[in-house]
C-alpha cells in the first residue's frame, strides 16, 4: 500500500466583524471584565450575524485556504467539516459548502468531536492522501456557539466565540508533513459538556425550548481538570509517538479555551511563552475553529517557518481529545 508524505499546503480563516467584549457582558449578567480575565484569559469574542450559518463562515475560510493552496474547487477530492453547530442535521454543512465552493468532484462529510474536532478532521484526511486514495482534501473547523450559548447563564456565555477556520491536506515533499497523531476519548464524561435537547434521544418541544435545553451546559471545573491532563497527556504522548523529545518542539498550537489551561500545557513542555500561539483574548473558545484559527494567524504572521516542529493539541465534549505532530512544509 502507498504510504505518501502529507501536509498541509494552505491555511484560511474568516471570523465574523461583531465584536463582543468583556465590558458588553458586564450589561447583560452579573459579571465583570476582571472576573473574566483573570479566570479565563478572555477580552472579547466575535458574534455570527443573525441571518449567518455555519456554511457561511466555512466558506469564508475554505476559499482562502484554497487560495492559499494555489488550488481551484475542483481539484478537491474530500471535504470534511468538524462542527457541532452545523446548518442542520441533514444535509451535512460539508455538503452545503461544497456546493458553494464549486467542488464538483469532491465527496463530503460532517464530522463531530467538539473542540477536538479539527484535529480528529486532520487525521482522518490525512489517511485518504497517504493511501493514495485522493490527492487533495479540505478540513475546515467551524461554529457558531452563539445561538446555542444561553446569554443569562454568566458561567458559560462569557466562554465562547463563533469563527471558522480551514487547512487543505496534500502530499509534501519526503521529510515534511504529519509525523504522528494521537485521537481519544472518554464517554464516560458525556454528561459534563454537552447540548441535552434537539436529538433523537430529546427531539425539539415546546417543552425541551421553555427549560433551555438547547443551551451548552457545562461542568465547569471538572471539564478544567479534564483539559489540564489531557492537554499534557496527548502532547507527550503525540511527541513519543513521533520518536521525539519534547525539546525538539517549535511551536505549541493550542486549543484556545483558556489561559491557565494553557501555561500549565506550556510549562509541562518546557516552552517559552513566545512558541505558544494564543489569540483567546481576542476569540474567546470558538470550539473546533479555535486551532484552525490559531495556526492560520501564526502561519500568517511568519512565526512559524518552513522545517518548524509544530504540535496543534485539543480536548473537547465528548469526552475528546486529540493531538497532531507535524514538521512544517511551505510551499512559497
Amino acid at each position: 500500500m502507498a504510504n505518501y508524505p502529507v501536509g498541509i499546503i494552505g491555511t484560511g480563516a474568516y471570523v465574523p466583524e461583531k465584536v463582543l467584549t468583556n465590558f458588553d457582558l458586564e450589561k447583560m449578567v452579573d459579571t465583570s471584565d476582571e472576573w473574566i480575565s483573570t479566570r479565563t484569559g478572555i477580552k472579547e469574542r466575535r458574534i455570527a450575524a443573525k441571518e449567518q450559518a455555519s456554511s457561511d463562515l466555512a466558506y469564508e475560510a475554505a476559499k482562502k485556504a484554497l487560495e492559499d493552496a494555489n488550488l481551484s474547487a475542483e481539484q478537491l477530492d474530500l471535504i470534511i467539516v468538524a462542527t457541532i453547530t452545523p446548518d442542520s442535521a441533514f444535509p451535512s454543512t460539508a455538503n452545503i459548502l461544497q456546493d458553494r465552493l464549486g467542488a464538483t468532484h469532491a465527496a463530503a462529510f460532517d464530522l463531530a468531536a467538539a473542540c477536538s474536532g479539527f484535529l480528529y478532521g486532520l487525521a482522518t484526511g490525512a489517511q485518504f492522501i497517504q493511501n493514495g486514495t485522493y490527492q487533495h482534501v479540505l478540513v475546515v473547523g467551524v461554529e457558531i456557539l452563539s445561538k446555542i450559548t444561553d446569554w443569562t447563564d454568566r458561567n458559560t456565555c462569557v466562554l465562547f466565540g463563533d469563527g471558522a477556520g480551514a487547512a487543505v491536506l496534500g502530499r509534501v515533499e519526503e521529510g515534511y508533513g504529519f509525523i504522528s497523531f494521537e485521537l481519544g476519548s472518554d464517554g464516560s464524561g458525556g454528561n459534563l459538556l454537552k447540548q441535552p435537547a434537539g436529538g433523537s434521544r430529546m427531539p425539539a418541544s415546546e417543552e425541551t425550548v421553555q427549560q433551555g435545553l438547547h443551551y451548552i451546559q457545562m461542568a465547569g471545573s471538572e471539564v478544567f481538570k479534564f483539559a489540564v491532563k489531557t492537554m499534557e497527556q496527548a502532547s507527550l504522548r503525540v511527541i513519543e509517538k513521533a520518536g521525539m523529545t519534547k525539546e525538539e518542539i517549535d511551536f505549541l498550537v493550542p486549543h484556545q479555551a483558556n489561559l491557565r489551561i494553557i501555561d500549565y500545557a506550556r510549562e509541562r513542555l518546557g516552552l517559552d511563552k513566545s512558541k505558544v500561539v494564543v489569540n483567546l483574548d481576542r476569540y474567546g473558545n470558538m470550539s473546533s475553529a479555535s486551532i484552525p484559527v490559531a495556526l492560520d494567524e501564526a502561519i500568517r504572521e511568519k512565526r512559524i517557518q518552513n522545517g518548524d516542529h509544530v504540535l496543534l493539541v485539543g480536548f473537547g465534549g465528548g469526552l475528546t481529545w486529540g493531538a497532531v505532530l507535524l514538521k512544517w512544509y511551505s510551499q512559497k
